[in-house]
């Protein structure tokens, strides 16, 4: 059996505070979690653990107790060289903050610390089935599902144990298990196979996350009735008395998440319902038991005309949404991506997320690469998020979001992520959403710091070097100037250009002799720009005050256009692809460096996805600087080889 790796908690990680004398108190489910978790720690490192009060002094004091205002997961850390306190009013404020001294190296820390947002989840779009197209993992790069393998569970809870103690370490405290798409076989672990469902929540519970459930909309025309009308009788009677028996079975059970008039999926528009109507029924069902309903909100016309340049995806939420504003039930969390496409690796915040002041809107992440190199590229993502959550080039997320969700990239392979360095990104995520304002480089230091315990200090450099801005690397190799896609269809791996240009999908870049982008302004476009508060509505309907990073997904721009940099549209193209290209090489010779500061299997791992990265990088170059040569007539200024 292949080993597995351990990630960011490989037990010299624990060294530190395992070498103390420490003293825990309280009683619980996570209390005894933080116990069992110090007590493997010392008993390999030296240390000893107490429970109870009383006795001699500890130099790690934990107990429950702490002020209320702490919150339910917040806890207080005070000391210094000699001894540490620490204190939390609930037992996940004393899992959180084993964590915290776990990172923190035993050096002194003081403070309170609390998340910025009461939720921060996970969604797996793990199928039980192996889906003909989209495998046992839809979107996953790492392998088959921790959870099933071809239709039936895998009851391997030793990893998936090891699974949540990772989630809790980063701060994650909520998994929907299963896809969103939910097809035929999925829809029975709503009712007769619960108990796998149930059998996992008991794993997750030790370490404070709770677990939801991706449902169907349709789910009671699954299970025999004739309709899934929200406002039927019947319908409601069939969804309390589901709900009734989920939370019999799984008491701390955290909701529904619904996939709805979604990409094909059933939703209340069949009935002539809306949006509001179909949440608020499962709202109300779920209140009862103190659940809640995440309804995702990325709902857009998928068989639009590419003739009609007056449709438009990024505006599709916005309209669908706004209206409704008010509507939902305190208990529905409108899900949305951040931003208003599809998870590129460029794209302005989603207008739909600062637009919705009387609703829980949850801010959509994706961990997991399908755009962005799909785990055999380096592309540390946390640099992204950061700008989107801060407000770099538009609203700031944080400011507004009730929480924060992100589909997750993990899967059965030996190292938890496909590519060794993408397990940076699930960490990160997990970080961010407890705290949107820490630095991606801190957040990449921590992560480095757990995962290679003293290993020399050039191998942190050149995990710096390679990741800290590896996420624009891959942006210029790939989509220019915010206009996205010109992926491959389907699996959306590699470049092709005009690949959705004449497809129904709304996933367009309008490349024509003159120019490139789409017109997404008030004054002659589909009015998108016009969607954003001041000043960005005003910023972003300008071609020369929108920032170079979006000039093409608000404005077609002739190829002589100078931007705001200085160059041109078109040798920005070229220059930037060039660039991108050369970086990822340069990847390559910095890692072939490391060889003996990490494990051979990892090393050996991350060499060869970098081998393809560099040969992807060289492709996307070459296509997009050929085909935007040929569409213009517009040499490269600097005379390099262009197809």
């Amino acid at each position: 059996m292949t080993e597995v790796d351990a990630a960011w908690l490989p037990p010299q990680a624990w060294r530190a505070i395992g070498s103390r004398r420490i003293r825990v108190t309280g009683s619980g489910l996570l209390v005894d979690t933080v116990a069992g978790e110090l007590r493997q720690a010392c008993g390999r490192f030296g240390g000893e653990v107490v429970r109870g009060t009383g006795g001699e002094p500890c130099d790690l004091e934990m107990s429950l107790g702490g002020d209320e205002s702490l919150g339910p997961e917040g806890y207080a850390l005070t000391g210094d060289d000699t001894r540490t306190v620490l204190r939390a009013a609930r037992p996940h404020g004393l899992l959180h903050g084993m964590f915290h001294l776990l990172r923190s190296d035993d050096a002194p820390v003081h403070g309170t610390f609390r998340p910025a947002v009461p939720r921060r989840m996970l969604d797996h779009w793990d199928n039980v089935d192996v889906h003909p197209v989209m495998g046992q993992v839809e979107r996953g790069y790492a392998g088959g599902s921790l959870f099933w393998r071809a239709g039936r569970p895998r009851r391997d809870l030793a990893r998936v144990t090891a699974y949540a103690r990772l989630l809790a370490s980063c701060g994650i405290n909520a998994v929907a298990l299963n896809n969103v798409n939910v097809h035929a076989t999925e829809a029975h672990l709503l009712t007769d196979r619960l108990g796998e469902v149930a059998e996992l929540a008991g794993v997750f519970r030790r370490y404070g996350i709770r677990t939801h459930l991706s449902v169907s909309f349709a789910a009671p025309v699954l299970h025999g009735l004739d309709t899934a009308d929200p406002l039927d009788v019947w319908v409601r009677r069939w969804w309390e008395k589901t709900t009734a028996q989920v939370y019999a079975t799984i008491p701390d059970f955290g909701g529904y998440l619904v996939k709805a008039d979604s990409e094909g999926r059933p939703g209340p528009f069949t009935y002539g319902r809306s949006h509001a109507d179909g949440a608020n029924l499962l709202a109300d069902v779920l209140a009862a038991h103190g659940g809640v309903v995440h309804w995702r909100a990325f709902v857009y016309n998928h068989r639009q005309d590419w003739r009609d340049r007056g449709v438009d995806r990024a505006r599709a939420a916005f309209d669908h949404f706004t209206p409704h504003d008010g509507a939902f039930r305190d208990n529905v969390v409108l899900q949305v991506k951040h931003g208003p496409m599809d998870f590129q690796a460029r794209e302005p915040a989603s207008p739909l997320i600062v637009a919705m002041p009387e609703t829980q809107v949850g801010v959509e992440f994706q961990v997991t690469q399908e755009y962005t190199g799909q785990q055999r590229h380096v592309c540390y993502l946390a640099p992204m998020w950061s700008a989107l959550l801060t407000g770099t080039h538009g609203p700031a997320l944080a400011e507004v979001a009730a929480e924060f969700v992100a589909v997750a990239n993990v899967g059965d392979d030996p190292f938890w992520t496909g590519h060794p360095l993408a397990q940076a990104n699930l960490y990160a995520f997990g970080r961010l959403a407890w705290d949107p304002e820490l630095d991606p480089a801190a957040v990449l230091d921590e992560w480095a710091g757990l995962t290679f315990p003293r290993a020399p200090r050039r191998l942190f450099d050149a995990l710096h070097a390679i990741m800290d801005d590896s996420w624009r690397t891959y942006e210029r190799y790939t989509a220019p100037l915010g206009v996205g896609f010109m992926v491959r269809p389907g699996h959306h791996y590699g470049p092709d250009v005009d690949g959705y240009e004449y497809t129904p999908w709304g996933t367009y870049h309008h490349a024509d002799r003159d120019g490139v982008g789409v017109d997404r302004t008030v004054a002659s476009g589909t009015g998108c720009a016009g969607l954003y508060p001041k000043p960005w509505a005003q910023v972003y309907e300008s071609p020369d005050e929108c920032p170079d990073e979006l000039a093409l997904f608000f404005h077609h721009l002739p190829y002589e256009h100078v931007l705001r940099s200085g160059v041109t549209v078109i040798q920005h193209i070229y220059d930037t692809h060039f660039a991108g290209a050369d970086e990822a090489a340069g990847m390559r010779e910095r890692w072939a460096e490391m060889a003996g500061t990490v494990p051979a299997a990892k090393f050996e791992r991350v060499r060869e996805l970098l081998a393809e990265q560099v040969r992807s990088a060289r492709e996307w170059r070459d296509q997009i600087n050929a085909y935007f040569f040929r569409k213009s007539g517009v040499p490269d200024a600097k005379g390099r080889q262009i197809y």
